[in-house]
């Protein structure tokens, strides 16, 4: 398990990147609320390739020392594939798109916090992981609940919501980086 806390601590840049394109992404929703749902889909879906290739080199660093390491694989490879869903199909109806939304926040969300849970008798700090994973748990769930309000209406939600998980994986992402060895 140390091979694993140290692979992390190298690799603390990760969620650092991951939580500024959280930030940006929920910046975006929040100065522009009136955004088409056609350029809101675009820009969730470079985000969430963008995020899903971040948790597949996650994946692929920590393959050799830990044998769960298909959990942040399989999360990526949903990322990326709702990400390309969002680009390639963007006239597929508002309502269907944010239950994808919804599905791909509670699982990826259930995830981080499965990691966060395997993680925190080894490091401190493992909470910012498990909030994250919260917090895009409870994004799903309520994107699940108010379908009908459509994209444009809860654009300040998608924000509100981007912010919070961004600033999160901030937080990891330098308590990762005082784990570092020299």
């Amino acid at each position: 398990m140390e091979n694993l806390i140290r692979v992390m601590a190298d690799h603390w840049w990760v969620p650092l990147l991951r939580g500024i394109a959280a930030i940006l992404f929920g910046l975006m929703a929040l100065i522009w609320p009136g955004l088409t749902v056609y350029a809101l889909l675009l820009v969730f879906g470079v985000y969430a390739i963008f995020d899903g290739v971040m948790s597949t080199v996650v994946a692929f660093r920590r393959k050799s020392s830990d044998d769960r390491w298909w959990a942040w694989a399989l999360d990526g490879a949903l990322s990326i594939l709702i990400g390309l869903m969002a680009l390639f199909w963007p006239e597929a109806t508002a309502l269907a798109f944010i239950i994808w939304m919804a599905a791909w926040g509670v699982v990826a969300g259930v995830f981080r916090i499965i990691a966060a849970i395997r993680l925190r008798h080894e490091i401190e700090g493992e909470w910012a992981l498990g909030l994250s994973g919260l917090l895009l748990v409870a994004w799903g769930v309520l994107l699940a609940l108010v379908p009908a309000a459509g994209l444009l209406s809860i654009a300040w939600l998608i924000g509100l919501f981007a912010l919070l998980i961004g600033v999160v994986m901030i937080v990891l992402a330098f308590r990762l980086k005082g784990l570092q060895t020299a």
